[in-house]
């Protein structure tokens, strides 16, 4: 019972904010990190991981049955899942893959935002462990053990400060990684002339155009990377507030 004890001490620990300084620069790395092309292909598997995790969260929830989740050396995943091939549960489970990881980058800012980048930390280590039961392939289960050595090395090696910073970089890499993958969504479509994005299979499923739904994706990342600013970053608020008046 102690130990449980202790353990809750450590997930709720609040930590002090962090200068303003350290947080602008962790952020510019997250950035940078999405930004470059050759990061970019790296981090990029971080932003896949949610993705695919959300398909699977969204289909357990909408009383579909999850079979298996692939990762792969390209950047694309791919959830399995079984069920009614239409209807809502399938419609609710396409539109979670893209929208997941801006989701959970602006949950992340609220928890770093109120001090809480152990418990962020924690939440990511759950997370990862959940996703760790459905990978159906080896390079899967390499990227995703690879986050578990990186997220539980800094939850017990580092120290409040350092823990705060990788936080928002991860933050950071997750809401801006979220709304680049978005974008590239369209590009993606007309280079490869396939139907089976989610944009694509979402657009069979309710007749509304594929071309919508990307733009529902980005406007979704958008403005959770708009909120994470807000919930992070000190002034950012007062800042929008002053071009809504």
């Amino acid at each position: 019972m102690q130990q449980l004890t202790d353990l809750w001490s450590r997930v709720v620990l609040r930590a002090d904010p962090l200068p303003v300084t350290w947080l602008l620069a962790a952020v510019a790395v997250g950035v940078a990190l999405v930004a470059l092309p050759s990061t970019w292909r790296r981090v990029r598997h971080a932003v896949t991981v949610l993705h695919e995790g959300g398909h699977g969260l969204a289909a357990v929830l909408s009383g579909r049955s999850l079979s298996g989740i692939r990762l792969h050396s390209d950047t694309s995943g791919l959830t399995v899942s079984r069920g009614p091939a239409r209807g809502p549960g399938m419609v609710v489970t396409l539109l979670a893959g893209y929208t997941a990881p801006a989701l959970a980058a602006l949950g992340a800012a609220w928890l770093l935002g109120a001090g809480y980048a152990a418990g962020l930390l924690w939440s990511l280590l759950v997370l990862l462990a959940l996703m760790l039961v459905q990978i159906r392939n080896w390079f899967g289960l390499w990227v995703v053990l690879v986050g578990v050595a990186l997220v539980a090395g800094v939850t017990f090696a580092a120290p409040p400060l350092w823990q705060q910073l990788f936080g928002v970089v991860v933050t950071t890499v997750l809401g801006v990684g979220a709304l680049r993958a978005a974008v590239e969504l369209q590009a993606s479509r007309r280079r490869a002339r396939s139907s089976a994005s989610d944009a694509d299979q979402l657009a069979r499923l309710t007749h509304v155009p594929g071309l919508v739904w990307v733009g529902v994706f980005v406007l979704v990342a958008a403005a959770c990377v708009v909120g994470g600013a807000v919930l992070l970053v000190p002034g950012v608020g007062d800042a929008v507030g002053g071009l809504r008046r």
